[in-house]
């Protein structure tokens, strides 16, 4: 039952975002078929392009054609490209979502062991230390540590490209490796921000009686923190997570500028500047999807990882 009403949340949520995005494309000021053809052209042309795009028929008929389609994953044409939408955000979803779990997988990796020893050794040097890298980390602009990034290995060392992507035909080396500079620029300010939380909730762990009753009966503080705290602090972290691949799928389009990546971010940037409602609404609606459904995944294996809430579920 609690399954099942989860779903019915979830799907409850993507309804409402995909209302309201469909809504937010209709005030946004201008007319598509008129930007498309040119402020000059002849009315005539733009009635006709106005009644090929459907935009002449009511509201709710345009709505309900355009949902049933993205149910059938059908996102309609680019106007600009005459291509389906479809075809466009999966030619660059290869780019991107590989660079967000790269970016994540970086991050969780820095923040993890990171904010462990602050919680462990907390009001120490190593503590303060660690808090302030995360403060460094957190005032450091991604787009200025890619830039930074970029002169160091690419122009100064030779160690890596400057920018571009040259698929993953040309081997997958090579294209992790057009990868990891952007990934590193995503990930710095995300994992300084995770190291707080990881720091919060091993440290408010550490303070339960099951902490306290572990190490009474002699276990260390390394493994009472591994094996007792860490296991019921999950859950933050893994929100946090959940949020922060969100934001780096929907957020990179700054990174994928900075390094000439052609992922989801640069795609919806550039349908933005041309108009293309077709790509802006199918962009936006899978990036909201995204962002739903990791948390949702995240929520359920925090819950399942955190010992108390796994029993009473099976209860």
């Amino acid at each position: 039952m609690n399954a099942l009403r989860r779903l019915l949340q979830l799907a409850a949520t993507l309804f409402a975002a995909s209302l309201l995005i469909f809504l937010a494309m209709q005030v946004l000021p201008g007319d598509p078929a008129e930007v498309l053809l040119g402020m000059n052209a002849d009315p005539v042309a733009i009635a006709a392009l106005r009644t090929e795009m459907g935009l002449d028929r009511p509201l709710p008929v345009q709505f309900a054609s355009w949902l049933g389609g993205v149910l059938t994953g059908d996102f309609g044409l680019s106007a600009t490209y005459d291509v389906p939408v479809t075809d466009l955000m999966l030619e660059r979803a290869v780019v991107t979502v590989p660079l967000a779990i790269m970016g994540v997988a970086l991050s969780l990796g820095i923040a993890l062991p990171v904010g462990l020893i602050a919680a462990i050794r907390r009001g120490k040097g190593a503590d303060r230390a660690a808090m302030g890298l995360a403060l460094f980390g957190l005032s450091v602009p991604n787009m200025w540590l890619g830039l930074m990034l970029i002169y160091v290995f690419a122009v100064v060392l030779g160690l890596a490209p400057a920018g571009g992507f040259p698929g993953w035909d040309s081997g997958v080396g090579r294209a992790f490796g057009a990868l990891i500079m952007p990934a590193i620029a995503l990930a710095v300010p995300q994992a300084a921000i995770l190291t707080r939380i990881v720091r919060t909730s091993v440290v408010e762990a550490m303070d339960e009686d099951y902490v306290t009753l572990a190490r009474a009966k002699g276990r260390r503080l390394g493994p009472a923190v591994l094996y007792h705290a860490l296991p019921n602090a999950w859950a933050p972290i893994l929100t946090i997570v959940g949020l922060q691949f969100g934001f780096l799928v929907s957020g990179a389009v700054v990174i994928e500028t900075v390094f000439s990546l052609p992922g989801l971010g640069r795609l919806l940037f550039q349908a933005v500047n041309q108009r293309d409602l077709m790509v802006v609404a199918g962009v936006v609606l899978v990036l909201v999807a995204t962002v739903v459904i990791v948390n949702a995944l995240c929520d359920g294996l925090a819950a399942w990882i955190n010992p108390r809430q796994r029993t009473a579920a099976t209860a």
